[in-house]
């Protein structure tokens, strides 16, 4: 749905260029009054076409079971039901999944793999009557035994994709002829999206077999190539449009397939429109998660804490299909260094089958789980030798000409970690608090505090490299208004400001003049999803090529006209210069209209410099790298293991930014997130499979007062990006996530105390009251220390 950037809380023209809206100002978000005031339109709040139709997915009670037989009579038989779809009614592939592998049916058939697998799907005159119908279904069962959690899976040994292995020099023989050694096991649990507005999509039929879905889709072009095959229809068939999401958070990269295809299979049956919504509860029983995972790993170091050589071998939970967890093991292992360079080193990943919902996509896709992984055997180093962690850190960041190439043969050529981590150190008075709270945990027995400051480096671009690219389509109207489409989509991070502001700064308009519109399948064909951080540098990139050839037409028209040179054109705030003559844009805008001037172009973008050969292990994934770091400070009472999180501050690189005050935005929402997974939000399944944390009630992520008691975020300065990117901007979604780990690490410092920091913590993610109570009565019974005796009342 159409939307424009003019509202009457319009900021001021910016004095030093005199364009309101262009790129390096602070900008809200384009839908932040909507957002606040209930306006915004999402899927669930368009206009319901006349004939409308509700759908409701019948969900599998078994986590591996022969499906026997299904008796649906009476559920057609229930009121208001006007169809019922199982596999047999699929014109074409019964199958949703990603990577087109064949895994991962619409609708189970024979056999289903997990608990809240769709088997059926009811459509119905209301969605209070398909839901009421579908629990009429009738199942018979030959349990199998079921594989729901990575012990499990690691005995079992199946994969959902091939693993792979990352390689540089003889890791076992570094290790062997070490001073030191050790080795060890780290565990993370997973993490739901939770995003605000749950999966959705309304399909409307139209005639010759196309259909048009409003999905909640991060992947518009992957929802439309699903849905064709489904349909058994070409792409040009189906068009798939989104204006928002309510948040997404990776959760909507492919597991919106799913309920764009039902939806749109139901619309073609019945020739009427169905809208397919389900309520939280099931939202989270079909849809994956945050991969889960296990770390064995084994690292030899001198005496100093410096890396010799290290392995890693990263077992993951994946659920019952492939979905994208190659990639995210991959991704695991890209960011297993984090910010270190390992001398030798070898790392493997298991992407493992299990009979709990297939996971997914999640902001960080793996990368945090490596990094939660390299900070465990920093600090595993850091207690063997007696060390503050942050020391051991910095002994190990890579370095500048020598030291500076990845386990994946990526040579590290925009190091700013040592920088970054000396100025935050400084800026946050690390070394001093770090004293303080030692002299404070002598004097205080029951309430232990903790500080830990840890770094991130993270690469920006997909692996998959066909996904590096992007296009997007600009007209410029008679009257000097502009109309904005790309294949990128908004979900709440601000990318469509973003990209509006490319296009006012490239036309020196103000970001009033342009219209932002609707993603849609049908103006800016296969677009690569909105994912890997990547949506500003690649939509952004192509709506300037798309601006710029308007420019090159315009230039050239009033070079022809006025008799001037291409370089004495020039566009100016709001107006543009012909030689010695100023006309406004809008003039200029008609007069090329009137001189029949093109005024409308697409624009492309392909990511440069970029490859990657998965099997050798070896190339460049990644464009560039973004940097960041956080120091935590928590208290933590060790009779009960409840903490609160006193200070955080960050210092994050964004480049020059295209908007500092979004990506502060982002980076104080990425820190939190990433701070919920690893304290509080814990997955449960049971021993049947179910998955018992599936509402608000029982699966708990930070509220308000969660939120760090003093919370100091500011922008690394003099920091543009030494690759040709927009306008010298870096990404900014995925990488403040794991800002958070320091908050798992301060913990695990205040936890130390209790044993006098002789002994490793070892507290293993997501950190719960439960977790940390536990970690500080082991390290008692290890150290032999009693737990302090309560003052008499």
């Amino acid at each position: 749905m159409p939307d424009t950037l003019n509202t009457p809380h319009a900021p001021a023209k910016d004095t030093a260029t005199g364009v309101s809206g262009a790129v390096h100002q602070d900008r809200r978000h384009d839908s932040a009054h909507k957002h606040v005031s209930g306006e915004a339109v999402y899927v669930d709040d368009l206009r319901e076409p006349a004939g409308l139709l509700h759908a409701y997915l019948g969900l599998s009670e078994r986590a591996h079971a022969r499906v026997r037989s299904l008796d649906l009579s009476a559920v057609r038989a229930a009121p208001g039901v006007a169809a019922v779809l199982t596999a047999d009614d699929v014109p074409g592939a019964n199958d949703i999944g990603s990577m087109s592998l064949g895994d991962e049916p619409l609708f189970a058939r024979d056999l289903v793999q997990h608990v809240g697998q769709p088997m059926f799907l009811v459509v119905a005159a209301t969605r209070d009557q398909a839901r009421r119908a579908c629990k009429l279904a009738r199942a018979d069962y030959e349990e199998l035994e079921p594989v729901l959690d990575i012990t499990a899976a690691r005995k079992a040994g199946e994969l959902v994709f091939k693993g792979m292995t990352l390689k540089r020099g003889e890791s076992s023989a570094a290790i062997a002829s070490a001073p030191r050694r050790l080795k060890g096991r780290v565990a993370m649990g997973g993490q739901d999206h939770f995003y605000l507005e749950g999966q959705i999509a309304m399909a409307i039929p139209g005639e010759d077999e196309e259909v048009t879905v409003h999905s909640s889709t991060q992947h518009p072009s992957e929802v439309q190539h699903v849905v064709s095959h489904v349909l058994h229809v070409p792409s040009n068939a189906v068009t798939v449009e989104v204006r928002r999401m309510g948040g997404a958070f990776g959760g909507k990269e492919t597991q919106s397939n799913l309920f764009a295809a039902a939806a749109a299979l139901a619309a073609r049956i019945t020739g009427r429109p169905v809208k397919l919504r389900p309520d939280r509860d099931d939202d989270m029983c079909i849809t994956g998660k945050r991969h889960d995972f296990e770390v064995d790993y084994e690292v030899g170091f001198d005496e100093t804490g410096r890396i010799l050589g290290i392995e890693g071998e990263f077992l993951a939970r994946c659920g019952f299909s492939a979905d994208v967890s190659g990639p995210i093991t991959d991704r695991a292992l890209f960011h297993a260094d984090n910010s270190y360079y390992y001398p030798d080193v070898t790392l493997t990943s298991r992407p493992l089958k299990t009979n709990t919902v297939s996971n997914t996509a999640f902001r960080g896709f793996g990368g945090p789980q490596g990094m939660v992984a390299a900070e465990r055997v920093i600090e595993e180093i850091a207690y063997a030798l007696g060390m503050d962690p942050l020391d051991v850190r910095k002994r190990n960041f890579y370095g500048h000409g020598e030291r500076d190439v990845t386990p994946y043969h990526q040579t590290v050529e925009d190091n700013i970690i040592d920088r970054l981590v000396e100025e935050l150190e400084a800026s946050s008075g690390y070394r001093e608090r770090r004293a303080a709270i030692r002299a404070h945990n002598a004097g205080n027995p029951l309430l232990r505090k903790g500080i830990a400051l840890t770094p991130v480096k993270f690469g920006i671009s997909f692996t998959a490299t066909q996904y590096n690219q992007a296009g997007a389509l600009v007209h410029v109207y008679n009257d000097g208004s502009i109309h904005l489409n790309h294949g990128g989509t908004e979900m709440g991070q601000g990318l469509f400001t973003k990209v509006a502001q490319v296009v006012a700064e490239e036309f020196q308009v103000d970001i009033e003049t342009v219209r932002i519109t609707a993603t849609t399948t049908g103006k800016v064909p296969n677009s690569s999803a909105t994912a890997a951080s990547s949506g500003s540098d690649l939509n952004g990139k192509a709506a300037q090529a798309a601006c710029r050839t308007i420019k090159e037409r315009l230039v050239a028209f009033a070079a022809e006209n006025w008799k001037v040179a291409p370089d004495e054109v020039e566009f100016l705030p709001g107006r543009v210069r012909i030689g010695t003559e100023e006309i406004t844009f809008a003039a200029m805008a008609h007069l090329a209209y009137m001189a029949r001037v093109p005024l409308s172009a697409t624009g492309f973008y392909k990511t440069p410099k970029i490859h990657w050969d998965r099997a050798k292990g070896q190339g460049r994934p990644f464009y560039y790298f973004a940097y960041g770091a956080a120091v935590s400070e928590v208290t933590v009472d060790t009779l009960t293991g409840e903490y609160v999180v006193d200070r955080v501050d960050i210092l994050h690189d964004v480049g020059k930014s295209l908007n500092p005050i979004l990506d502060k935005g982002q980076i104080e929402g990425g820190f939190v997130q990433g701070m919920g997974w690893l304290t509080m939000e814990e997955l449960w399944w049971d021993g049947q499979g179910r998955l018992r944390t599936h509402a608000p009630s029982t699966y708990k992520i930070p509220a308000c007062g969660d939120r760090p008691r003093i919370f100091n975020v500011n922008l690394l300065e003099n920091a543009r990006n030494a690759e040709d990117t927009i306008f010298r901007s870096k990404a900014v979604g995925e990488p403040p996530l794991m800002l958070g780990i320091s908050v798992l690490y301060a913990l695990s410092d205040a936890v130390a105390s209790v044993a006098g920091h002789s002994l490793p913590p070892r507290l293993d993610a997501p950190a719960t009251p439960e977790r940390v109570l536990a970690a500080i009565e082991r390290l008692r019974a290890e150290a032999g220390t009693a737990q302090p005796a309560l003052a008499p009342a």
